[in-house]
């Protein structure tokens, strides 16, 4: 057992010193992962920053089903994708048509960002139609985890996993055409 998943055990039974030693050694981890969902940088800090609140808030839910890497993966992509909701539906709200001064300039973004937030698009239009395609599909693509650890977090059997995850990636394939 590593240190963090060390750490995650006993900090799910209350121990505050623990927590505060797992935030620590999961921060960068977590901020990796959120600029992988997240293409601008300030973004994904506040996805990493609502991540880690949410474990120290809910770390004495684990239940050690899974290995806490798995957890935690789930509840920084759930974080990551709240963030691009948050955010997307603020600049709906605006009321001028305004772009903010540091925005990305369409003509300069990259095909990795842009396609990133396409992406963020089709599971946010996936989820109104297929929720329970959603969390399987970002697990693997996004979070690249295996199928088992998969089917072992969501208590779904492998091939139910194998089969969410191909409907999935034909709904968002459809979409991004």
């Amino acid at each position: 057992m590593t240190d963090i998943e060390q750490l995650a055990a006993r900090a799910a039974t209350g121990d505050t010193a623990a927590r505060d030693a797992l935030l620590a050694g999961i921060a960068p981890q977590v901020m990796r992962q959120c600029q992988r969902i997240l293409p601008c940088r300030q973004d994904a800090e506040e996805a990493c920053q609502d991540a880690l609140l949410q474990v120290a808030m809910k770390i004495t839910t684990f239940d050690a089903r899974s290995r806490f890497s798995t957890w935690l993966y789930v509840v920084t992509a759930n974080c990551a994708r709240q963030t691009y909701r948050s955010l997307k539906r603020r600049a709906s709200e605006q009321s001028t048509p305004q772009l903010p001064l540091d925005a990305a300039d369409p003509r300069t973004t990259s095909v990795i960002a842009g396609s990133r937030l396409d992406l963020l698009d089709a599971l946010e239009q996936l989820e109104a139609h297929r929720s329970e395609l959603v969390g399987p599909l970002v697990l693997r693509d996004l979070c690249q985890l295996s199928y088992e650890e998969i089917a072992a977090h969501l208590d779904i059997p492998v091939g139910t996993i194998k089969s969410r995850i191909h409907d999935a990636r034909r709904h968002v394939r459809a979409s991004l055409s």
